[in-house]
């Protein structure tokens, strides 16, 4: 079993990130897996994934009380496991103050991905922490903007 994390630093409280982390309709302001995404239930979401339109499922099960969020992923609702979690690290317990926080993705390797697919997922999630960042720190959402 290999895992892999993307990390960074935001500028504005952990509780407000949590929040944003754990709602499910927002995954598609940031997640390339989960593009064009229906909301089926509380915290289930259908989407395609950006890469090759495929299919995806994830159900969002956040856990306040420790700021960790556990996302269930798959291809049909009934194949979906829990490898992608997100923790959210208050800044004062990396000596910043409480209006930052460490925002970190892990994600698990399954047996069935290949190199290649880790590789992407791996990329894919850093550049995901990055845009998360840019859209929590300056509260744009492109869903909103009208088209011209």
């Amino acid at each position: 079993m290999t895992s892999d994390v993307a990390s960074s630093v935001i500028d504005r409280p952990a509780t407000e990130v949590f929040d944003f982390m754990a709602d499910a309709g927002k995954l598609d302001l940031w997640s390339f897996g989960t593009w064009r995404i229906k909301l089926l239930e509380e915290g289930l979401v259908h989407g395609r994934t950006l890469h090759n339109g495929s299919s995806v499922y994830v159900r969002v099960l956040p856990h306040p009380e420790q700021q960790l969020i556990d996302y269930q992923v798959g291809n049909t609702v009934e194949s979906m496991t829990s490898r992608i979690f997100a923790r959210i690290t208050d800044g004062r317990e990396f000596g910043a103050d409480s209006n930052s926080c460490l925002l970190m993705i892990i994600s698990l390797r399954t047996t069935t991905m290949d190199d290649a697919r880790w590789q992407a997922l791996k990329d894919t999630h850093a550049v995901e922490v990055g845009l998360i960042k840019s859209l929590i720190e300056c509260g744009y959402d492109h869903r909103r903007e009208p088209y011209d």
